[in-house]
């Protein structure tokens, strides 16, 4: 959802760390994964958002460079679909990563996501729309 694994790994430390800290304040322990996991997705919108900061102030965007082993390892369908995903809106792109990456069912991501379950589902039939049609342009 950031972009690289180091951040993302900074983001769920975090939000473990402030979950242990605050664990006396949890008022419903089965609970505590749903607000973890809504810990992590508003750290990640807090990283985008100064990343949108920062690069309005800087050069325009540019790709990262892949290393050799990283070409050789990742293909150009992935990366179609990365650049797809990418380019959808921020809720259509939270909620097929929380579907198809974490595997989470519907009830899951919309108390993650504080919306609710046809919510969830319309927001990601609407998305996988979405991303059809990009990667049908890009052929």
């Amino acid at each position: 959802m950031v972009g690289d694994q180091a951040t993302a790994e900074d983001v769920v430390q975090e939000a473990f760390a402030r979950a242990h800290a605050g664990r006396r304040r949890i008022r419903e322990p089965g609970k505590a994964l749903a607000y973890v996991r809504s810990s992590v997705l508003n750290g990640c919108r807090s990283v985008l958002r100064r990343r949108t900061t920062a690069l309005r102030r800087a050069v325009p965007y540019d790709p990262p460079v892949w290393s050799a082993e990283s070409a050789a390892l990742i293909g150009e369908d992935r990366r179609e679909v990365l650049a797809a995903l990418r380019k959808l809106p921020r809720r259509q792109r939270e909620a097929l990563t929380l579907r198809y990456y974490l595997d989470l069912s519907d009830e899951e991501i919309a108390d993650t996501m504080g919306i609710g379950t046809s919510g969830v589902r319309s927001t990601i039939t609407r998305g996988l729309a979405a991303l059809g049609r990009a990667l049908q342009e890009g052929k």
